[in-house]
């Protein structure tokens, strides 16, 4: 086994000082830019925090907006605590509610971008090739598109990205199991098809250490208070722990609606989602830039391209079949969902979900071919990336 010494340790924290400022200089450039180009406004997430705080569940308002459901008199949101819990700290301070719509997204988006060094080096092969992984994480997918709109929606998608990952670089670190459940409980709150990731790392834990029942409840603990605040939140907004709303919810999208009313999670959704999820591609027109991405999503392969090193990781190793299961699960539950990629947005954003498992992979199939092949396909992945996020912030 290598030798760690004091200096390996310097050289390590310096790269990840000059990495954390590089992204925190694009990160916040660029969100301080696009921020310029929207009127100021109070977020939804923002006014469901400051209600909160006065004991309120409710939005106030406006009645028939998208995704609310009124119930006695009172409107609801149906997203979940974690879309509006980090502005929690925000609501002493009116003078910031605004700028808030840009800092908690864009923070999340950082850290989570910051983490892809240290992903990057638990799974991949080390030397240049961390940081062309590192690089592809935090600029060449979808997360770098989301954290930086201001959005609520993709605020919930940078929240998972971070807590997925930082359920991945302990699993390959000191795999402490309450760490991991964590987590994942978090990121599961975040967005909950994330969720079904605990299947197959549960099982690898057991299959792991059979008779460590206390590392087994460790990690199972977290997540199941997890699931038992969304319950509550739930009971407490609409009467049952088993309704999110999102199957009763108001829709504005007459799109939205026909394909909800063939069910919430349909086989039926399935055709269509994977045409968007891999197929999809740009239309075109005449004038510059030619290339138009579909605002219903476009194909994976056509936003982070590089993703497809992933199969070099294969399936050998524990941890291989569970990132892959992993994958499989989420991307299975994501083609039975009526919402396809997720409207009015840029690839198929829903995607990210599983994205942090192939990011593993993918690192993971470096340690065996790592060649201009696969740098040229982490260089189309950021160009893709950063063409959509020009394309929505100019809007040309």
């Amino acid at each position: 086994m290598k030798r760690v010494t004091i200096g390996d340790r310097v050289r390590t924290h310096r790269a990840e000082l000059v990495w954390g400022a590089l992204i925190v200089l694009v990160y916040g450039a660029v969100t301080a830019g696009v921020s310029l180009t929207e009127a100021p406004a109070v977020s939804r997430a923002m006014t469901l925090a400051i209600h909160f705080s006065a004991g309120r569940l409710d939005l106030g308002g406006p009645i028939g907006a998208t995704d609310t459901l009124t119930i006695n008199g009172s409107t609801y949101w149906v997203v979940g605590p974690m879309t509006f819990l980090p502005f929690l700290p925000y609501v002493p301070f009116e003078g910031l509610w605004e700028a808030a719509r840009w800092i908690v997204p864009a923070a999340f988006g950082i850290a989570a971008a910051w983490m892809m060094l240290p992903l990057a080096r638990r799974y991949g092969p080390g030397g240049r090739a961390t940081w062309w992984l590192a690089v592809l994480g935090a600029f060449g997918t979808l997360l770098f598109n989301q954290a930086l709109r201001g959005n609520d929606y993709y605020l919930t998608h940078a929240e998972a990205m971070l807590f997925t990952v930082i359920a991945l670089v302990e699993w390959q670190g000191r795999r402490r199991a309450w760490v991991i459940g964590l987590a994942f409980g978090l990121a599961g709150l975040a967005r909950p098809p994330v969720l079904f990731a605990v299947v197959p790392f549960g099982l690898a834990l057991i299959w792991a250490e059979p008779r460590a029942m206390r590392r087994i409840v460790a990690f199972a603990s977290p997540i199941g208070l997890a699931i038992v605040v969304a319950a509550l939140y739930d009971a407490a907004r609409f009467g049952s722990p088993l309704e999110t709303g999102y199957g009763i919810s108001v829709l504005t999208n007459a799109a939205l609606e026909k394909s909800r009313s063939m069910g919430v999670f349909s086989i039926r959704h399935v055709p269509d989602n994977l045409q968007h999820m891999l197929f999809n591609g740009f239309g075109f027109r005449g004038r510059f830039p030619y290339l138009v991405p579909d605002s219903d999503g476009h194909s994976i392969l056509l936003t982070s391209p590089a993703l497809l090193a992933a199969v070099g990781a294969g399936i050998r190793s524990r941890t291989a079949a569970a990132l892959w299961a992993s994958v499989g699960l989420i991307t299975v539950l994501l083609l039975l969902y009526y919402g396809g990629g997720g409207r009015v947005t840029y690839g198929y954003r829903y995607f990210l979900d599983a994205t942090p498992f192939l990011l593993a992979l993918t690192a993971m199939a470096a340690r065996r071919q790592f060649g201009a092949l696969e740098r040229l396909l982490i260089v189309m992945s950021v160009a893709f990336v950063s063409y959509g996020f020009v394309w929505i912030a100019f809007r040309l």
